[in-house]
């Protein structure tokens, strides 16, 4: 997909998006070695182009799940900043009150059904997601993220088998970032695309390139047409790269496991930059515009961490309601 055929907002907006996922992880990952944020966070640095490119192409009406590493797609798909932080710093002003934090936060009014700790967890809801919207008989789809390591799971598998049985309007998108917790996708997957596993299942099995924001976007388009024409699931593989560990503070317990040249040669490849390049290049958008909008999201997210500072703590009465398993 060229920029010249998305009108300049759109665009723009994109742009403000990955910029936003980045800042928003770069101050999370900061803040965390500061000790001011509980619990474990996983960034996704560097795979700003595939929520972007994705929940562009959707609804508040439609529906995601995702994973322990889901800031960027909660932001993609209209998450606002203040409550994210506030969830992620375990504060009442956050989206769920504080109880969730990083690796469990939901809004249902943005079709959000949830973050997930538990590898390849969110397939099955967003495919449960899907055939309420058939049942319904409306127009939503269902996404689900997920990384490479979740398509060795058995959820991914019984998925998508009923998903192309039942024809239901959900898109399987793994974000392939070539590793699985520590372990090379190589050493722990039999086949070398993912995408190819969708044969399996009488679906179609796309590869983009996770890096470019426009073709992950253009094939996102494709599948949700094909979704709501009632043609069923579609399997997308984003070969993408974190530039991040696993987990951030890794470094304490866990032995360098990838070469610094291979994170280096992903950075130069950085999905922002590629697409800055790309919307200058178009001729209808100019460098100060993309600097105008990388100054105002700094300050957003400043604010946003001050709101999270600033805000209470649940109070100990509030423990166990809205809790609804124990």
């Amino acid at each position: 997909m060229e920029a010249s055929a998305v009108p300049k907002e759109k665009l723009l907006h994109m742009y403000r998006t990955m910029v936003k996922i980045r800042r928003f992880e770069e101050t999370v990952r900061d803040l965390f070695f500061q000790g001011q944020i509980p619990g474990f966070v996983h960034v996704s640095i560097g795979e700003e182009a595939v929520p972007t490119g994705v929940c562009a192409a959707l609804t508040n009406a439609d529906y995601i799940t995702t994973t322990h590493r889901g800031h960027g797609h909660m932001l993609a798909k209209g998450g606002e900043l203040k409550p994210m932080m506030a969830e992620i710093f375990g504060r009442a002003t956050g989206y769920c009150k504080g109880k969730g934090g990083s690796m469990h936060i939901v809004s249902y009014a943005l079709g959000i059904l949830g973050a997930n700790g538990i590898v390849g967890a969110g397939i099955p809801i967003a495919t449960g997601a899907a055939l309420a919207s058939s049942f319904r008989n409306n127009t939503a789809v269902a996404v689900s993220f997920f990384g490479d390591g979740a398509s060795n799971e058995g959820t991914f598998h019984e998925s998508l088998n009923l998903a192309s049985l039942w024809r239901l309007p959900v898109i399987y998108v793994c974000q392939n970032n070539a590793y699985a917790e520590f372990t090379p996708t190589s050493e722990s997957t039999s086949v070398k695309d993912i995408a190819v596993r969708g044969a399996a299942y009488a679906m179609p099995g796309v590869i983009v390139d996770g890096n470019d924001v426009l073709a992950v976007h253009e094939v996102m388009l494709t599948a949700v047409q094909r979704a709501k024409r009632g043609e069923g699931p579609t399997l997308i593989e984003a070969k993408t790269y974190r530039w991040e560990g696993h987990v951030v503070g890794e470094q304490a317990f866990v032995g360098e496991y990838r070469d610094a040249a291979e994170i280096e040669a992903a950075k130069q490849r950085c999905p922002i930059a590629l697409f800055g390049r790309q919307l200058v290049a178009t001729g209808f958008v100019e460098t100060a515009e993309l600097s105008r909008i990388e100054g105002e999201v700094q300050k957003d997210v400043e604010a946003a961490v001050a709101f999270a500072q600033s805000s209470p703590l649940p109070d100990i009465a509030e423990a166990t309601r809205d809790v609804f398993a124990g």
